[in-house]
């Protein structure tokens, strides 16, 4: 008898990490997705202020030059957001939950059980 509850507080174990698992993922995705929101915005913003500062200064810009610019802001914003990104996916590599293996533990015991 012991053992059957056992098995039971482990399967609810599992269902209760399962579902915890499955909380912290959404979490780390939606932060992901506010990262990605984020910096897309710092990346208009920015290119929106160059866009200002060239055009108070009087000069034109090709579109090489805005490609480039643009290019560049993208790269520097993109780094520190690109290692939240590589830590965050870590994250949901390692967010697992480890199912129990009931057919496992009772063959173990199999001879206690037959007796």
């Amino acid at each position: 008898m012991g053992q059957l509850v056992s098995d039971i507080t482990e399967i609810l174990d599992y269902k209760d990490a399962k579902k915890s698992t499955e909380k912290q993922r959404q979490e780390i995705l939606a932060q992901m997705a506010a990262d990605k929101t984020e910096k897309t915005n710092l990346v208009k913003k920015t290119l929106a202020a160059q866009r200002a500062k060239y055009g108070a200064s009087g000069r034109s810009s090709n579109g090489i030059t805005e490609g480039k610019v643009l290019q560049r802001l993208r790269d520097e914003t993109s780094a520190p957001y690109m290692e939240k990104r590589r830590a965050n996916l870590e994250k949901l590599k390692k967010a697992q939950t480890k199912k129990p293996n009931l057919l496992k533990s009772i063959l173990s015991r199999f001879d206690d059980i037959v007796g």
